[in-house]
């Protein structure tokens, strides 16, 4: 089930902004202190790095991604969810925009 909508945060109003504005999120703090980040990756190729393990949820449009160490590329849609090792890496490609939460495991 893809989430809509989150209640009761504490949104953080400065955005982050990476790979000259290709991708865009906000973070933001639930009441029990578990954060997370929205965001939209516009089209285009980019590597990521990870400190925290994270799981990625496709919200809107869609995205193919590849895990540090492997080469298989893996389509992901609305509904989807990938997960990435904390201290690690993994790559996306976007043809038009990808929308997702980033949920901190």
């Amino acid at each position: 089930m893809t989430t809509t909508h989150i209640d009761n945060v504490t949104l953080t109003t400065q955005a982050n902004v990476y790979f000259d504005g290709k991708c865009v999120s906000h973070s933001f703090t639930l009441a029990d202190g578990t954060k997370k980040s929205v965001g939209v990756v516009l089209a285009s190729s980019l590597s990521f790095g990870t400190g925290a393990a994270e799981i990625m949820e496709c919200v809107g449009g869609g995205c193919e991604y590849k895990l540090a160490g492997s080469e298989d590329w893996i389509k992901q849609s609305v509904g989807d969810t990938f997960s990435v090792p904390g201290n690690s890496k993994f790559d996306i490609r976007v043809d038009q925009a990808y929308h997702y939460i980033c949920h901190y495991a």
